[in-house]
């Protein structure tokens, strides 16, 4: 462990802050841009979920190859090649022509993202000492990752009804520029002193195939029926390969994801709160841009400025939950934040045709931002607690997984909702309005949403309430793991 802290660990922590703002900006900028992205380069109402999921699917799959990597090879070597990654990539994104050249572009995003975004809580967690700094370091990065959202909503309309869609990933290219050269300046290099340097890319690709099946799956059941061979192969598809990503961890000497880890009740149940954080926070403004620009008519910049209100209140809930967690525990700050979430998704099953912005969508995004802001932060301080710093990436990239698993999921469950009920509705209803169609759908999703946000409230108490004290109360890693740095 470090002897004595870091003098640069602040501004360090500024630039990987940074890093992180530029993920959440591109991430929150797309869904302000997705109507005129469908209609730009063609897309299907099912396949337009695909420009976020396969960012996602990618960003989930290869997060923990890419936290077992940074222990391994480097943290600031390989927060810099995730930054490359990603900033090359968003050039790519901005000069798709079609939909097969933006998907494939997001894949290589989403890869850029798995390398970065775990290397970055990495070293925050080798760079802060457990306790009240670390915390505090780790609610400052989820306070400014809201106000990288807020950024979004505020810029991403002007961008797309100004120069175009194009321009929401041009903008990510002199951030990471910026980031690439401040790199070296700021960051110390470290790594776990581990006595075997192995990797698990069997792991990894399994667990991502399984994932894409399962989504796939999800989003194709409405048109093939969920009864239909296919459907029925892609979720056999899917619980095989999740089957082989589980004997593959249980066997490699170098598992991307140690079975021991579960057995630790707060590891566990942080990342288990984590998935259904994702599965919500950003499945609910995926169904929300739509029903704004396609039902209300909204404009991109109007509907931006008018979703300002959901990041600055998830700013405020991540900086109310790092003083929380440690006064009142993590069950009931993430149980909190999970009933906001809930009752956000609640005022929203009621939007209309015919609906304003104040009178359908204000006070439930008023209601639900908060609730985001406090169920991510306990849940990325549950998850770090107590983890020995040659496992920090792991632990980081975990974490991360979950939420990049559930935004994608999310997506996928809130449209094959959305797109069933519309095809319910229509069969019931022949000639309905298009629009009361596309609504019905929409108030279903957010049905949906407030389903799952429940389940993440009874998944918030289960968790233990006070954090380890130290990284000796998970299980002890087996002795060929290696020393600790």
């Amino acid at each position: 462990m470090l002897n004595t802290p870091d003098p640069r660990r602040w501004w360090a922590l500024a630039l990987l802050c940074g890093a992180f703002f530029m993920v959440l900006l591109d991430a929150t900028i797309v869904l302000v841009a997705l109507p005129s992205i469908q209609a730009d380069l063609g897309f299907s109402a099912q396949g337009l979920q695909w420009v976020l999921s396969a960012y996602a699917l990618t960003f989930g799959g290869l997060l923990l190859l890419g936290g077992r990597a940074a222990d391994l090879l480097g943290r600031r070597r390989l927060f810099m090649t995730g930054v490359l990654f990603f900033t090359a990539a968003s050039l790519l994104c901005g000069l798709a022509w079609s939909p097969a050249a933006l998907l494939a572009a997001r894949v290589v995003q989403g890869a850029g993202a798995a390398i970065m975004t775990p290397t970055a809580l990495s070293i925050i967690a080798t760079t802060f000492p457990d306790g009240s700094e670390r915390n505090k370091a780790l609610g400052i990065w989820g306070a400014l990752g809201g106000i990288g959202a807020t950024t979004a909503w505020l810029l991403g309309g002007p961008l797309v009804d100004g120069p175009g869609w194009e321009w929401i990933f041009f903008i990510n290219i002199p951030l990471g520029l910026a980031a690439l050269a401040a790199s070296p300046l700021l960051l110390r290099e470290s790594r776990a002193a581990l006595t075997r340097r192995s990797y698990d890319p069997a792991g990894a690709l399994t667990i991502t195939g399984a994932l894409i099946l399962l989504v796939y799956a999800l989003v194709e059941a409405p048109d093939a029926g969920w009864g239909s061979l296919q459907t029925i192969l892609l979720f056999a598809g899917s619980a095989l390969l999740l089957a082989a990503f589980t004997l593959i961890e249980s066997r490699h000497r170098a598992p991307l994801v140690p079975l021991r880890f579960f057995r630790s009740r707060t590891l566990a149940g942080a990342n288990a709160v984590m998935l259904l954080v994702g599965t919500i926070a950003v499945g609910m403004p995926f169904v929300l841009t739509l029903y704004a620009q396609q039902v209300l008519g909204y404009s991109a910049v109007k509907f931006g400025v008018g979703s300002v209100v959901l990041a600055v209140g998830a700013a405020v809930g991540a900086i109310v939950a790092q003083t929380a967690v440690l006064k009142l525990g993590f069950p009931t700050v993430a149980a909190t934040g999970m009933a906001l979430m809930a009752a956000g998704s609640l005022l929203l099953t009621q939007v209309s045709v015919g609906g304003s912005y104040f009178g359908d969508i204000f006070f439930a995004l008023l209601v639900f931002g908060p609730g985001v802001g406090l169920a991510f932060v306990t849940a990325t301080v549950a998850a770090l607690a107590g983890v020995a710093e040659h496992e920090a990436g792991l632990a980081s990239g975990l974490s991360n997984t979950a939420l990049q698993i559930g935004s994608a999921l999310g997506v996928a469950i809130l449209t094959t909702v959305a797109v069933s009920r519309s095809h319910d509705y229509i069969a019931a209803h022949a000639g309905a309005n298009p629009l009361v169609v596309l609504t019905k759908g929409f108030q279903s999703a957010f049905v949906a949403c407030a389903v799952l946000a429940g389940i993440g409230l009874a998944l918030a108490l289960l968790l233990p309430g006070r954090p380890p004290k130290a990284a000796h109360e998970l299980p002890e890693p087996v002795p060929a793991a290696g020393a600790r740095d």
